[in-house]
């Protein structure tokens, strides 16, 4: 089904608590409960290097607690958010989401972002002193990367992927949606035109 325009404020969804189902005990005796433990710390704004600890899991019901929620249907899929905004803003609202992101302690190095017209002006600016430097920077991974949609292939996978609609062939959206989504682990925010990212997309990502 179609993307549905969002409000503009970015944020990504922490996965509902897992809860795993108790196996089968024949103990003459009930293990005692553990007791409460408290919701895991949100992300620091600047994490050491290496891959950041996954938050622990939600502690077990007990017997005489709330029923246990459903497990997410796909948890490997990353959450998908629209940014409604003209061609010519849709930069201007990448721009906006990743400074949003950062602001909720997302690290730089977790976002990509991508552009289907002009190139972002950090990609212009970098691409000057040659391409080997630039994609230096993109294997360095400690900072945000722009890049030109056309290059989505030559990027590595990012836990965040953000795509300003700002221009460009039609050809060049249809490639690089489905392509972004692939390179996002936990999200991928989509500015632009919903009308237009919904017809190149179809029935949606």
């Amino acid at each position: 089904m179609p993307l549905i325009p969002e409000e503009p404020q970015i944020h990504e969804s922490a996965q509902g608590p897992r809860v795993t189902p108790a196996t089968g005990r024949t103990a003459p005796t009930p293990r005692p409960v553990p007791g409460p433990r408290s919701a895991a710390s949100p992300r620091p704004g600047h994490p050491g290097p290496g891959p950041s600890r996954p938050a622990p899991p939600a502690q077990r019901a007990s017997a005489a607690g709330k029923p246990k929620p459903p497990p997410p249907e796909n948890p490997s899929a990353p959450q998908i958010q629209l940014v409604p905004a003209p061609a010519g803003g849709a930069l201007d609202a990448a721009d906006e989401a990743v400074d949003l992101l950062l602001d909720s302690g997302r690290a730089p190095g977790d976002v990509l972002v991508l552009t289907t017209g002009d190139q972002h002006p950090w990609a212009a600016h970098e691409l000057s002193f040659g391409e080997s430097a630039y994609w230096a920077q993109h294997d360095a991974c400690d900072d945000v990367f722009y890049a030109d949609a056309a290059s989505v292939e030559r990027a590595a996978a990012r836990p965040v992927v953000v795509v300003a609609v700002n221009g460009g062939m039609d050809g060049t959206a249809v490639h690089a949606l489905p392509a972004a989504l692939k390179k996002a682990s936990a999200l991928l925010i989509v500015c632009g035109d919903p009308q237009r990212i919904n017809a190149v997309l179809g029935a949606g990502v």
